[in-house]
């Protein structure tokens, strides 16, 4: 019986050891196999940065900490964006508790201006074959050029607001971008170079430079090659568990694509036009309802969409002074100096409308936008002011003129001095009468003047005295 126990027990402890051994080889099975990776949030960064990119990247991070991610990889490309969006990036970027891998990928992709960064802010920066970054210089459009070697003003003569302005605003990117390379461990000199002489760099320069920490030809083979390196984010430091993890892609949401929409100059710029315009016209003729609703619509969201963007104030004066001119040349036509001083302020508004200081990359309003928003004030305006001078010249319809050579016919008639007087029926209408001779009922008549609520009238074919 002990001989037949000890045997049982023998098999029991064969049968777990083998179940044991198969566990273990198991990927992420068994108590003492390897835990299976966190996922991985992987979120594409395409076009310029602006506001609709903060929201997308706010989303992805905070699904990166909810599933609790090992990673977050963001595939970068763009030629750039707004100041204050790609600084609210870097923000979440360094205030991230999930390690930040940036991806300058497919092949063809950059990551110019506020790319360059953003891969210098991420806890790690890798490049696809066939990339490159840089050309992170702030951009002054319709300013002069920042000359390379500056002329140096005269005795007694300053040196010029502008210059002052053009350095303070390269000295603080300079600095910046070094701070974010020191903190990364990355190539701080050639950081400044980017800033003050555009520098740019491929993907195998970058890696030579110690721009970039790696290259790699995909995510997949990202992932591979960085497992198992230690990063430090603002929670401590973590030890990557990227192979074989699970991908969690993050697809851009429609709020963040109707921002993105939104906030692009040129459509900004339309929506104010059309909510203008929509107020105004529900002002000249109201009860329509139609063109108040949506104006007021429209003007909501484009003012929405302007409070988001580096405005410049002198442009926005521009455009109220040159709206306000067109519109004080209808009510008050004139030689047209009003309308042409109107839309010319109206176009110099739309061109500085922007400020330039708040983007790496072009955020004005285009050329054919301005153009045809001018043309379309220029119609509106010489179309109301002809119809107020077609107005003019017509003879008047309304008032007691009115009556004047209208028919009538005789209900009633009491004959007295000078004819008489009676009551007839103009134009639907019943009013008192007088003529110069007897007149009887049904009599057709004329209207030949009108003293008060009189008329004075005279049978068809005769004139009264």
């Amino acid at each position: 019986m002990r001989l037949r126990l000890a045997g049982i027990l023998g098999l029991l402890c064969v049968i777990g050891s083998v179940a044991l051994s198969f566990a273990q080889s198991e990927p992420g099975g068994g108590m003492s196999g390897r835990a299976e990776p966190a996922p991985i949030v992987v979120v594409d960064v395409k076009g310029a940065i602006g506001v609709g990119t903060v929201h997308l990247i706010d989303e992805a991070f905070a699904q990166a900490r909810a599933a609790q991610a090992g990673l977050i990889v963001l595939r970068l490309d763009t030629p750039g964006g707004l100041v204050t969006a790609t600084r609210d990036i870097i923000q979440a970027i360094l205030a991230s508790p999930v390690p930040v891998a940036v991806f300058i990928a497919p092949s063809g992709a950059r990551a110019a201006s506020a790319g360059t960064y953003i891969s210098y802010a991420a806890h790690l920066a890798a490049m696809a074959p066939g990339t490159h970054l840089g050309a992170a210089t702030p951009v002054q459009m319709g300013a002069p050029p920042i000359s390379p070697q500056p002329e140096k003003p005269k005795e007694g003569q300053d040196a010029g607001a502008g210059g002052a302005m053009e350095r303070k605003i390269t000295n603080d990117a300079v600095a910046y971008l070094r701070s974010l390379a020191q903190m990364r461990g990355r190539n701080a000199d050639w950081a400044e170079k980017a800033v003050r002489e555009a520098a740019t760099l491929t993907a195998e320069e970058a890696e030579r430079e110690k721009v970039v920490d790696l290259l790699a030809t995909s995510v997949a083979d990202l992932l591979d090659r960085v497992d198992g390196r230690r990063v430090r984010t603002s929670d401590g430091e973590h030890v990557l568990a990227t192979r074989h993890a699970r991908l969690v892609v993050v697809e851009q949401g429609w709020k963040a694509r109707v921002l993105a929409v939104l906030t692009d100059p040129n459509v900004a710029f339309i929506l104010l036009m059309i909510g203008v315009y929509g107020i105004i016209f529900e002002f000249m003729s109201p009860g329509h309802i139609a063109p108040g609703v949506v104006g007021a619509i429209c003007l909501i969201v484009g003012l929405m969409a302007l409070s988001v963007m580096p405005l410049n104030l002198a442009g926005v004066a521009l455009l109220v002074a040159g709206l306000a001119m067109m519109v004080a040349e209808v009510f008050l036509p004139g030689f047209g100096v009003l309308g042409v001083g109107g839309a010319v302020a109206f176009l110099l508004g739309g061109l500085f409308l922007f400020d330039p200081a708040g983007a790496d990359i072009d955020v004005s309003v285009a050329w054919p936008v301005l153009i045809a928003a001018v043309a379309t004030n220029a119609l509106l305006l010489f179309g109301l002011v002809g119809m107020i001078m077609r107005v003019r010249r017509r003879k008047v319809a309304t008032g007691a003129e009115q009556m004047i050579g209208l028919e009538g016919e005789v209900l009633d008639w009491q004959a007295g001095e000078q004819g008489g007087r009676g009551r007839i029926r103009v134009h639907g209408e019943i009013w008192s009468a007088r003529a110069s001779q007897p007149l009887g009922a049904g009599t057709r008549v004329r209207v030949d003047r009108r003293d008060g609520l009189t008329l004075h009238v005279g049978r068809i074919g005769e004139k009264t005295q």
